[in-house]
């Protein structure tokens, strides 16, 4: 089998789990799943608000799902570990299922949109959109957004940041689809930056530099040993280099400049006059 059919039946083989779950723990408040495989077989984490009504009484209903699991999806060795969602509003899984629920009891869906999206932002939400979609108030279906706060749609970080949940609705004009999308506290955001002030920076951070007399860094193993050494021979150091740097400071005499050289004055030759 070629390895993109394998990742391919391997997706595809998750959302029908999913979809199962969904429609077999709607009572105890599904909120999402997540498959681990192991060298002991195959890991299911089951998130739920009410982990006890999957587990059922001394365990029966945890072991029929399973067993059902085993023969419907042929895993490898499947075990199934419930865990409770502490908040509940932050589970885009579990907040669509409650707004599907609301809409089948005959809420309004701007009432219950809101009332939903006002929840997840009080509960500490950084964003949250809600999209409501199918016959709504008329026989031509129309879709409905419900924004607040910082929401990604694009990109690698959606994946990382986001969360997505999707339930259905089923009414009498039709079935409407309902898509909750958050993004919860403490998530570092791609695009938020901080300004840092520069004092503060330079008083955490101490000098940790060891110079000399002259100012040049020295490394750490020459500064032990001029620790270890007596302070007779330290201030013969001292001085010696004060008396270095003073000569290198004392201005050198300057030489004086050559005066030109005049030319000798040249001998007038003297006329010798003959006697007559």
């Amino acid at each position: 089998m070629a390895i993109e059919k394998k990742f391919v039946q391997e997706g595809l083989k998750k959302a029908m789990m999913n979809e199962c779950f969904m429609k077999r723990l709607t009572r105890s408040s599904y909120g999402g799943m997540n498959i681990t495989r192991t060298p002991m077989g195959t890991q299911i984490t089951i998130y739920a608000e009410k982990p006890g009504m999957i587990i059922g009484r001394s365990g029966k209903t945890i072991r029929k799902l399973t067993e059902d699991l085993n023969t419907q999806f042929n895993l490898d060795n499947p075990q199934i570990d419930v865990q409770e969602v502490e908040k509940p509003e932050l589970n885009a899984q579990m907040m669509a299922t409650g707004l599907a629920s609301a809409l089948e009891r005959g809420w309004y869906f701007r009432k219950a949109g809101r009332a939903t999206l006002q929840r997840i932002m009080n509960a500490g939400a950084l964003g949250c959109e809600i999209r409501i979609s199918g016959k709504l108030t008329g026989p031509r279906k129309r879709v409905e957004k419900f924004l607040a706060g910082y929401i990604k749609h694009a990109g690698e970080s959606v994946e990382q940041i986001v969360d997505e949940g999707y339930a259905i609705a089923i009414k009498k004009l039709g079935v409407i689809g309902i898509k909750v999308r958050i993004v919860p506290p403490g998530v570092e955001l791609p695009d938020d930056f901080r300004v840092i002030d520069k004092e503060k920076v330079i008083e955490e951070a101490p000098k940790k530099i060891d110079k000399d007399v002259g100012g040049i860094e020295k490394p750490k193993e020459i500064a032990k040993v001029v620790e270890d050494k007596p302070e007779k021979e330290i201030s013969e150091v001292k001085e010696a280099d004060n008396k270095d740097k003073e000569v290198k400071e004392e201005p050198q005499p300057k030489k004086p400049k050559a005066k030109p050289k005049k030319k000798a004055p040249s001998a007038k030759k003297s006329k010798v006059k003959g006697d007559n």
